[in-house]
């Protein structure tokens, strides 16, 4: 169940952070292909480095929701300069 819901907060997390960076797909639309990974990703890495150098520890803190969105806006503006170079 916990993992269910660790993906759920990854997809919600990607897609706040493509209406950050202002990367959407065709007509206006997310771009699940590229939320869903960097939502996870992004969410696990932020949120977990974020956490452990505030010392909350692995806790559901504000600390650790912020560093999934910044990490999640790291990883889908890194895919975002990339796709844009080829």
């Amino acid at each position: 169940m916990l993992i269910l819901a660790i993906i759920g907060f990854g997809i919600i997390v990607g897609a706040i952070a493509q209406l950050l960076v202002g990367r959407m797909g065709q007509m206006g639309t997310i771009d699940w292909s590229l939320a869903i990974p960097a939502g996870i990703g992004g969410s696990f890495v932020g949120g977990l480095l974020i956490s452990l150098i505030a010392g909350d520890g692995l806790r559901l803190r504000p600390s650790g929701l912020i560093g999934s969105v910044l990490g999640a806006v790291i990883i889908t503006a890194i895919v975002a300069w990339s796709r844009g170079r080829k």
